[in-house]
């Protein structure tokens, strides 16, 4: 259950200014110099303790990579981190830092899971972060994005503003039900509709049949393999979402799933009547506590349209599959099981984690992060990437970042099951450029629609004064 990430820097990061940087802001979070304890008594949970022989230098490392340092030898160095569990026996985090990569350098995080969700890892590393070049790195700030916090004021008015007049609607709604229709029992009727809903969302959580067994499933090894796309313009799926529909989330899904559709296709799976699943973690935070440790995670079973082979027409099937649970309890379901294990001892926990790992064949989550540039220890952030343990027992996880105007997906894989994530990572991209393509068909449609109506209007005009001049000839009016 370890969160690897790596942050893609344009200039060569100083150990030294990095150490003192990370000294007076992340550590300033007491998590960060906790460890975890097992207590010896049964039914007693794990906690948090401080760790008496903390040394920073035993979680920020160099890191050389060999000659020539490009996308490669990285690749290979992070497949070798994310294969590597961390020492439990002190606080469990490392920072291992590139000074050779591409002329710039790099920074590779690995973080358990146990300190925080995506959201929460994303605030708390990126506290460490300036939005000029020329921070103080002995100036600690706050815990929270300040160009977050701003975003989420604003979203807190719209929500509050919102909330009041939905309540409002409904009081009025409510109180003109009640006069109208005096002899029913309104509570009751909406008390049963909800019980029956969550008997239903249980009923879909419990009961969903296991996926089919493909490349993509099996027993899982130590050895892992990571791979990341290029920079995607947020613009670009912005474009396709304005004009084919559903969220960004569900467009980059969309062209994720058609990348395991052609990666099933070229292992000779059969693709038409699959039944597959994707464990998808929901963001259960209200706004304004995304910088808060922990974990606030719901989830759902996302069944991917992988039959259908046209990236448009698989868009509108995902984004229809996608509303199909919103509003329902299903996420919130999730969170209340993952309290329940966290409470229970480990050998019943990972029997009920058994039951629901072959219900799925992967997990996708997705993060929003900062959308301007953002500075580590006076270099500029260009990019970031992270990679999602694969939660449940499965072999592929992946994960969209956004950051700066731009998204990255990052696929980690078991590499006893999926030793070429690369190799999706391709077919993510082919399948994206023929959605947005797509898309822009669809524009180019739209203004030939235009001039088209521009055309008949002009006609209609012509029309018009060619019947007042024949009725002028015909009926001497002296003004056609």
């Amino acid at each position: 259950m370890m969160v690897t990430g790596v942050m893609f820097l344009a200039n060569p990061l100083e150990y030294d200014h990095l150490k003192r940087t990370m000294k007076n802001r992340l550590l300033r979070i007491r998590r960060f110099k906790q460890k975890i304890t097992y207590p010896r008594m049964l039914f007693r949970n794990p906690r948090w303790i401080d760790d008496e022989q903390f040394d920073l230098g035993n979680h920020l490392r160099r890191l050389d990579l060999p000659q020539p340092g490009d996308e490669s030898s990285l690749r290979e160095a992070i497949n070798r981190l994310a294969s590597t569990q961390l020492d439990l026996t002190r606080p469990p985090w490392q920072f291992h830092l590139v000074e050779n990569y591409n002329g710039g350098s790099a920074l590779i995080s690995r973080i358990h899971h146990s300190i925080g969700d995506g959201m929460a890892l994303v605030h708390t590393i990126l506290s460490m972060t300036d939005t000029t070049p020329d921070g103080d790195p002995d100036h600690p700030r706050s815990h929270h994005s300040t160009e977050w916090n701003r975003g989420q004021n604003w979203a807190l008015l719209r929500e509050a503003r919102s909330s009041f007049f939905k309540t409002r609607y409904r009081v009025r709604g409510r109180i003109e039900r009640f006069k109208e229709n005096l002899a029913i029992p309104y509570v009751l009727i909406e008390r049963s509709e909800s019980t029956l809903d969550a008997a239903a969302d249980i009923s879909r959580l419990f009961l969903l049949d296991p996926d089919p067994d493909t490349v993509l499933k099996g027993s899982l090894g130590i050895s892992k393999s990571a791979a990341w796309s290029d920079s995607i313009p947020l613009e670009q799926v912005k474009t396709i979402r304005e004009r084919l529909g559903g969220t960004v989330n569900d467009v980059l899904l969309t062209a994720v799933t058609g990348a395991i559709r052609q990666y099933l296709l070229d292992h000779g799976e059969p693709v038409d009547d699959i039944r597959m699943h994707a464990f998808v973690p929901v963001n259960l935070r209200t706004p304004g506590t995304e910088g808060e440790l922990g974990n606030r995670m719901g989830a759902l079973f996302l069944s991917l349209p992988v039959e259908i082979a046209d990236p448009e027409q698989r868009l509108y099937e995902l984004e229809d599959r996608m509303n199909g649970h919103k509003g329902t309890m299903e996420p919130n379901l999730y969170f209340g099981l993952l309290n329940v294990l966290g409470k229970t001892p480990a050998r019943i926990a990972n029997g009920i984690i058994n039951k629901f790992g072959p219900r799925a064949t992967a997990v996708m989550t997705n993060v929003r992060g900062p959308q301007k540039k953002l500075y580590l220890a006076g270099a500029q952030i260009d990019s970031l990437i992270f990679w999602v343990p694969q939660t449940g027992r499965l072999g592929i996880g992946v994960s969209i970042l956004s950051y700066a105007g731009d998204a990255r997906v990052g696929i980690i894989t078991d590499d006893g099951l999926v030793p070429d994530p690369e190799t999706i990572i391709e077919n993510f991209g082919q399948e994206f450029n023929q959605l947005y393509q797509q898309a822009l068909d669809v524009q180019v449609t739209h203004a030939m629609y235009e001039t088209s109506a521009l055309l008949d209007d002009t006609i209609d005009k012509l029309d018009a004064i060619i019947r007042d001049r024949a009725r002028a000839e015909f009926t001497d009016d002296p003004e056609p």
